[in-house]
């Protein structure tokens, strides 16, 4: 009796079928609904494609890490002063020692050959290291992983110098650095210079 009961949907299907034979059409109906999942299916395919989460990556450099890089031009600029004032340091250290009074002590003649040593070391090193500043600031645009990866490197190094034995002078750089080394590392930071690296 549910043969015929317009209830049933098996009974209608059956019913309905070219010659009377049942389930003639289940393999219709099987294969056109397996094309609307293939067509279904294929749009999905790009973005997995694109990889990093973000086809193409960002266009446009992200603010942290635009801060990042004006912070280490600031570093560059804050080393040149540095070096200019351990410059000075230096060269009167260099007078003192030539003094015509104070060439006969001898201690104080050692001492001034090893502090003027020391100091134009200073000077030299943080000529060397504003450089590497700039480097690093000047290849954002364009530099993929490695440059992040030294730039994070380089701020960690800088925020330890400005603890010790640059106090007084680090302070400064200590903030900086610490300030490059995050934004630079933030997942933003992340896809920018991923996204340069495959280009």
């Amino acid at each position: 009796m549910s043969f015929g009961d317009p209830n049933n949907p098996y009974g209608q299907q059956q019913g309905g079928q070219p010659g009377g034979q049942p389930g003639y059409g289940y393999p219709q109906q099987g294969q056109q609904g397996a094309a609307p999942q293939q067509g279904y299916g294929y749009p999905q395919a790009p973005p997995v494609q694109g990889g990093y989460g973000f086809p193409g990556g960002p266009t446009e450099m992200p603010g942290g890490v635009k801060a990042a890089r004006v912070m280490l031009f600031v570093i560059a600029g804050l080393q040149v002063i540095g070096a200019i004032f351990v410059a000075l340091a230096a060269a009167a250290v260099s007078a003192a020692k030539n003094d015509a009074t104070l060439q006969e002590d001898v201690q104080f003649q050692q001492l001034a050959e090893y502090s003027g040593a020391v100091l134009w070391g200073i000077v030299a090193f943080a000529v060397v290291w504003g450089v590497l500043a700039v480097v690093l600031a000047a290849k954002f645009g364009k530099g993929g992983s490695g440059i992040r990866i030294a730039t994070i490197v380089f701020g960690v190094i800088t925020a330890i110098l400005g603890i010790y034995p640059f106090v007084v002078m680090g302070l400064a750089h200590t903030v900086l650095a610490i300030l490059v080394v995050v934004f630079v590392a933030k997942s933003d930071g992340g896809a920018w210079f991923n996204r340069q690296q495959q280009h």
